[in-house]
């Protein structure tokens, strides 16, 4: 591999010396080995960059003002081996406020009108940037005590699960991660246009994408309270006693993988696109943990690893004619980890609803 990059890399420099030949065929000009280099690789990345215009309009406009409304999600759930499932849901969060944009750079600050006073120390960070040839999703989230038991199933038995709506606040999920994905198809096919409106989508294209990513994820669960708070409010039902591997305090786990997956936008109408995307990964997981040590001794000093399946899903909708534009669109994560005693499942995602507007042609456009 290396040495075809070198044959590549002499290859282009070779071709930039002979194309400074003076026109009248004397000796190249003279120029240092590092501007011959940084001049290839400047060409190189330009053409990488290159996009088919006869399926993607470029930007017209150098500067954007957008108003938005982010709603966050998210949904927990942990099950035992013997099949007891608990679901946890807090309460969605309500964004608004103003974005201000570079060409396919987004920058702004949405206000939380559900929890103005956040008693609930909910902390939310997620951002992500499109361009032509990749994708970047950086995210941040700490939730509160706002949390609320939806459901229990007793037993393996689905039709025995009890629809709840219980608060509790025994249970707090941390994550922090970044995935960076590439767009293979990136002349025709164009992220920007669903996700970040700096181009437009002529025709329909689609596309296969590849990446990696990186998490850190933290639960803390107090499961004597979860036991209280389950059987106070199932005693009509009969007590329910907790599975063992229900009973833990915390685990935290890190997850490296490598997903895969493809796009395809929908060009449906004039200045009409729908976007949709998944991607699947393979992910790689060092987990360690701490259990109920004064009632459970065989899952002590828990730790182990394990590949599993998680998924990232992407839809958009938008409506742009290069000056004006609208639309909506959604991103969602699921992850999951298991052990021969549990496995939970983290889904979370947000939907967003925009309006806005370019401004500042460019010169020529």
């Amino acid at each position: 591999m290396m040495k075809k990059m070198m044959i590549a890399l002499l290859a282009g420099v070779a071709m930039a010396a002979s194309a400074q030949q003076t026109e009248s065929g004397g000796e190249p000009e003279k120029e240092d080995l590092p501007h011959r280099i940084g001049n290839f690789f400047t060409k190189y990345f330009r053409d990488f960059n290159e996009t088919d215009t006869s399926y993607i309009e470029p930007q017209h406009y150098n500067f954007a003002l957008m108003m938005q409304n982010t709603n966050t999600y998210e949904l927990y759930s942990i099950g035992s081996k013997d099949g007891q499932i608990i679901s946890f849901a807090p309460k969605p969060t309500y964004r608004v406020g103003p974005y201000f944009g570079w060409r396919w750079f987004f920058l702004g600050y949405t206000f939380d009108v559900s929890h103005i006073s956040n008693e609930h120390n909910k902390k939310e960070f997620d951002v992500s940037l499109y361009s032509n040839l990749m994708g970047v999703d950086l995210y941040y989230r700490k939730t509160g005590n706002d949390y609320k038991i939806r459901s229990f199933q007793p037993d393996g038995d689905s039709r025995e699960i009890r629809n709840l709506d219980i608060p509790f606040s025994g249970l707090n999920v941390g994550i922090v991660g970044a995935d960076l994905y590439y767009i293979f198809n990136h002349k025709k096919f164009s992220y920007p246009a669903a996700f970040s409106q700096s181009t437009v989508q002529r025709r329909s294209c689609g596309t296969a994408l590849a990446g990696f990513g990186y998490t850190r994820h933290s639960i803390n669960l107090d499961s004597k309270q979860l036991e209280n708070t389950l059987n106070e409010h199932l005693r009509e039902f009969g007590t329910s006693k907790l599975d063992s591997g229900l009973l833990f305090d915390n685990v935290k786990y890190s997850n490296i993988s490598a997903s895969g997956g493809y796009a395809y936008n929908w060009v449906f109408a004039h200045n009409w696109l729908l976007s949709t995307s998944a991607m699947l990964a393979l992910g790689y997981k060092h987990v360690t943990g701490a259990l109920r040590k004064d009632e459970v001794t065989l899952l002590r000093d828990f730790s182990f690893r394990n590949v599993t399946l998680d998924g990232t899903y992407r839809i958009g909708l938008v409506w742009n004619n290069t000056k004006w534009f609208a639309g909506m669109s959604a991103i969602m994560h699921s992850y999951n980890y298991k052990t021969s005693q549990f496995y939970t499942n983290n889904t979370f995602g947000s939907l967003n609803f925009y309006v806005g507007f370019n401004f500042n042609r460019k010169r020529g456009h």
